[in-house]
């Protein structure tokens, strides 16, 4: 048992090794290469994977069917192409950003909506700030701190160390904070009370205890409640945040208006807010469906075929944000 035990964990570090030199070999290719080419190269990354991975390509057409039943199969198919796509230029957008410095991150962002941060701050009690797996949601955490003061993101940590260590360098290096999971509650608690913003995911299938289910394209998604419980809780501000790309290779960093709270008295206030917010996701994804990782399994009551695909993300059981 100890013999096989250390051969999966020499086996693991040596994959690790292998993953990481893959992505900073091409992280060095794009720092090199001028916009239009790293864009032209995560393009080309992404069709590959689209032509390799039978089972993700099938769970993005089923879920775009299951989302768009008025869309015809040709319609779907040609979504997920285009969103397979994105996803490549969004990876090769983060290794590019991950090697500018904050000139050349600002050269490449317009700002939309950030006053209404400000405002949010003014009122002393934080900024909870959410996005989903869409767009250039990575590159919007990079660029916040250029116009307004930085921000922390919550998250899970990638299981290759190496691999973790270049993100969350990235994810820092314009001065951002990462708050992860586990353990998270107080730290986000004393971000608020500090009157910091902290920014969550809220498109993820929760497993455990605290899931509230929401309707999301008129299905039950079951959906993280820690958004709307922190938000009741401390009285901060709830502000949609989404990242476009614009002609020229830039991208536009969208904060819409805030998210009414609940009335006080509603009978269930943290379904009702969880619900307002993903409708601001969905309305998004409807305009812009190709930009939306339709590659995870968001929900559960999927055709046989893909109702085995491994999600694009661990088990949010165990990463729900906890004490």
């Amino acid at each position: 048992m100890a013999r096989h035990a250390a051969r999966a964990k020499m086996a693991s570090a040596v994959r690790y090794r292998l993953e990481y030199a893959l992505v900073a070999s091409v992280r060095l290719v794009a720092r090199l290469l001028p916009d239009r080419g790293v864009a032209a190269l995560g393009t080309a990354v992404g069709l590959t994977f689209w032509a390799l991975d039978g089972a993700h390509r099938r769970l993005s057409v089923r879920q775009l069917q299951a989302a768009f039943p008025l869309r015809s199969d040709a319609e779907c198919r040609a979504i997920a192409r285009r969103m397979f796509g994105h996803f490549g230029r969004l990876l090769l957008a983060i290794l590019k950003f991950s090697t500018l410095d904050r000139d050349g991150i600002r050269a490449r962002v317009e700002f939309e909506g950030e006053e209404r941060v400000e405002q949010a701050l003014a009122l002393g009690r934080g900024v909870l700030i959410f996005s989903g797996h869409f767009g250039f949601w990575e590159l919007q955490g990079m660029a916040h701190p250029l116009a307004l003061p930085p921000m922390h993101v919550l998250a899970r940590p990638l299981d290759n160390p190496l691999l973790h260590r270049l993100l969350e360098d990235a994810r820092t290096s314009t001065g951002n904070g990462v708050i992860y999971r586990r353990g998270a509650v107080r730290r986000v608690m004393r971000a608020l009370a500090a009157n910091q913003a902290v920014a969550i995911m809220i498109d993820q299938h929760i497993q455990s205890a605290d899931a509230v289910y929401v309707e999301f394209f008129n299905r039950p998604a079951a959906t993280t409640s820690a958004l709307a419980a922190l938000a009741i809780k401390t009285g901060a501000p709830v502000i949609p945040v989404f990242a476009l790309p614009i002609e020229g290779g830039r991208y536009r960093m969208i904060y819409e208006h805030p998210v009414p709270l609940p009335a006080p008295g509603a009978p269930d206030p943290v379904r009702e807010l969880t619900q307002r917010c993903t409708d601001v996701l969905e309305m998004y994804v409807r305009r812009y469906p190709e930009l939306w990782l339709w590659m995870h399994r968001r929900w559960r009551d999927l055709p046989p075929d893909v109702s085995a695909v491994p999600g694009m993300f661990p088990s949010a059981a165990r990463d729900e944000i906890s004490e």
